[in-house]
């Protein structure tokens, strides 16, 4: 029997099939594109044409888009990122004591001590987007997003650029192209102007351990690992499924959510076929006046999301 995560981010949708040894049977990486519901749709007809609805013994769920992937797919466990993605590490290995996760948007450290979660920090506003800052600036400078890793490796004198936030390392990165600097350089300078950002915004105050994971999409930039290594002089582990570990974790903790329960919410992958659409409303009931938005499929209310008191979303059931 298998078990199905799935990650809804800003940036992406990830789905993930993994078997009782937590092997990855089926992956997908999907843009979410703002349409979180069409993109988990997209993914499922997919993964129908390889695995059957019945072999799918627990669904779990995870990403800033977890409830309502939840509500839709029918999850068994809706999890924060940092517990999914903690989960799938100690999955891999037990003595993992730092997790450097950077995605499209969001970027995260955890620290583990025996297996247990002991810190973590997100992203400040001048640390946020550091995959969608690298995709933009790999376009700008022609470079495919997935040649921008081996730029930096060739790199033999990477150049100084200010990194405080993105505004500023753009900025200043326009001014090295002006100078003259290699475009190995300025990549490869670029890289550790990143980390510089990471290290002082996201790891600031963290003791940062051995081993060291480094999971996230940004994880597939060969320079920004070196980069890591270089600033903190240790070794740094990207995971061979690291897009996927927020998935994998959700997946691990819906099997044990289902072991426990001894039985799944999971709806099939036959929800790919039905036509799901949103509504929204504007609550009157205090003065918060929050906009609940609703999920319908065929005029049949799914659930609600958006209200800060649950008025309405904690009387739906999945």
């Amino acid at each position: 029997m298998y078990c199905l995560g799935v990650d809804v981010g800003s940036v992406s949708t990830d789905i993930v099939v993994i078997d009782e040894n937590n092997n990855v049977i089926e992956s997908l990486y999907l843009r979410t594109k703002g349409r979180p519901i069409k993109a988990i749709l997209e993914g499922f007809k997919i993964i129908k044409e390889k695995v059957e609805s019945k072999d799918i013994y627990a669904a779990g769920t995870t990403g800033s888009g977890r409830n309502i992937a939840a509500f839709l797919i029918g999850g068994d466990v809706v999890k924060n990122e940092i517990t999914a993605h903690a989960v799938a590490a100690l999955s891999i290995d037990k003595d993992v004591r730092t997790i450097i996760e950077i995605g499209g948007q969001d970027s995260k450290i955890i620290t583990l001590n025996d297996g247990i979660i002991t810190d973590f920090a997100m992203n400040t506003v001048c640390a946020a987007g550091t995959g969608s800052f690298l995709d933009r600036q790999a376009e700008r400078l022609e470079i495919a997003i997935e040649e921008f890793g081996d730029y930096a490796l060739r790199s033999e004198n990477p150049v100084r650029i200010a990194g405080r936030c993105a505004v500023f390392a753009e900025s200043d990165m326009i001014h090295k192209q002006q100078l003259g600097f290699s475009v190995e350089d300025i990549v490869g300078g670029l890289c550790e102007a990143l980390v510089r950002n990471y290290l002082n915004n996201v790891g600031k105050g963290k003791e940062i351990k051995e081993k060291v994971f480094f999971q996230g999409g940004v994880a597939a930039n060969k320079g920004m690992k070196r980069a890591f290594e270089k600033a903190l002089n240790i070794e740094v582990v990207v995971p061979e499924h690291y897009n996927m570990m927020g998935a994998i974790g959700a997946a691990i903790l819906a099997r044990e959510t289902v072991e426990k329960a001894g039985r799944t919410y999971f709806k099939g992958f036959e929800i790919a076929e039905e036509n799901y659409v949103t509504a929204s409303f504007e609550c009157n009931g205090c003065p918060n006046m929050c906009e609940v938005a609703v999920l319908k499929c065929d005029n049949r209310i799914i659930g609600y999301f958006g209200d800060r008191c649950g008025k309405y979303s904690n009387k739906m059931a999945v």
